[in-house]
């Protein structure tokens, strides 16, 4: 049993209680998602349900393999591989934009030769851009007021970025932005600074909107939101489902795999994965969900608060704030207090690389959480070994 505690200790280091939000919503996952595919197996794959079961499961434990690799990785050696893929995401996102799989009116998706597999460059680029934006605020904390060395790097790469998702992904891109403006809070930008990042990131957002794939749903679906307050017999049909998958769903849920409005809900097992949890689960399903988001980005602050260096807590709030604000817009949207999205659920989710890109993510985190222990071990043990010395030589 020593053994084995020795063993955990050793492979799983950083945060035990995010390890914990993380494997319990990966596994919640797998059962959620199982559900929510039946009538989507009935469609596409001839009724076997189970082909949807082991898809998504694999994709899960890949993900979770990759958050282990990720977290053995020290921190610091992000830093060198950000800024290199976010100048690769560029030419991917224009890429993608002029030849990508179009869906649902927009292309978003590259296809990977050999294995065939679909992936968002968006992904690439949300992920390269928090790491490389939290190493250009670490390198710049002694000039953070230099405005041509510090800070226009920054926003450059913030307003290239986001309009470029912005012209396929309106939704990403704005998450994406308000993401970016948290972490130079943090990073201690001043005010002036953030007010001008915010109006580059305004017109970039709407030059997207006039001139890429998705405005008009953009604008349609705003429209419609505040359309549906004033007039119920307006509400969108996926939200009304939405809503009558929540409300059928009581305090206590009809049970697993009992929904009902998954076979007229419009992407049950993704977008709005949450009101088939409430459904099944109930209103005590859906609060224990939103509260171990909740708990993943506070566990993710104390991060911050305990972190030596700047790049590591920096790094660590802009991944938290990324994977807890989609999750809560996504959760906002199924019950009703916004416009529909299209977000995923992150980590519960049924998806492809977008798990891979949120293992990483929360791999990253982990690795600044074990990472800045490992410097304080470190100096406890050198400051030991300068003490015996010091001892001996007294």
């Amino acid at each position: 049993m020593t053994a084995l505690k020795a063993w955990i200790d050793e492979q799983f280091k950083g945060d035990p209680i995010i390890w914990a939000i993380v494997i319990l919503l990966s596994l919640f996952s797998i059962l959620v998602v199982y559900s929510a595919t039946g009538t989507l197996a009935y469609k596409t794959a001839g009724g076997n349900t189970e082909l949807y079961l082991f898809r998504h499961s694999f994709l899960v434990f890949l993900s979770l393999f990759v958050m282990w690799l990720a977290h053995k990785m020290p921190y610091r050696k992000y830093a060198l591989y950000a800024r290199l893929f976010m100048y690769l995401s560029i030419p991917l996102l224009v890429f993608t934009y002029l030849f990508g799989s179009n869906i649902n009116d927009a292309n978003r998706w590259l296809t990977i030769p050999v294995i065939n597999q679909a992936f968002q460059p968006s992904d690439l680029a949300k992920l390269s851009l928090i790491a490389a934006l939290a190493a250009m605020l670490a390198k710049g904390q002694s000039n953070i007021k230099d405005f041509t060395g510090t800070f226009l790097p920054i926003i450059l790469a913030i307003g290239v970025i986001c309009g470029l998702i912005g012209m396929a992904n309106m939704s990403t891109a704005i998450l994406l932005l308000v993401t970016c403006l948290l972490i130079m809070f943090i990073g201690r930008v001043p005010v002036k600074y953030l007010g001008l990042v915010v109006m580059v990131g305004v017109m970039g957002l709407t030059i997207a909107v006039f001139t890429g794939q998705r405005g008009d749903t953009f604008w349609s679906r705003i429209e419609a939101f505040w359309e549906s307050k004033e007039d119920d017999s307006k509400i969108p049909f996926q939200a009304e489902q939405s809503y009558i998958a929540i409300a059928t769903g009581g305090i206590s849920g009809k049970g697993p795999g009992n929904s009902e409005q998954r076979n007229s809900l419009p992407h049950p097992y993704s977008d709005f994965i949450y009101a088939i949890i409430i459904e099944e689960y109930g209103m005590v399903g859906g609060a224990t969900v939103l509260f171990l988001y909740l708990a993943l980005l506070y566990r993710g602050m104390r991060i911050v608060a305990n972190s030596n260096k700047a790049f590591g807590g920096l790094l660590s709030a802009g991944l938290s704030f990324a994977l807890v604000i989609q999750a809560l817009v996504n959760m906002a949207v199924a019950v009703g207090l916004g416009p529909i999205t299209g977000l995923p659920l992150p980590l519960l989710s049924m998806g492809g690389t977008s798990l891979v890109f949120t293992g990483t993510a929360l791999g990253i985190i982990l690795s600044v959480s074990r990472g800045d222990h490992s410097d304080e071990v470190s100096a406890s043990a050198a400051e030991e070994v300068r003490a015996s010395n010091r001892l001996r030589t007294a």
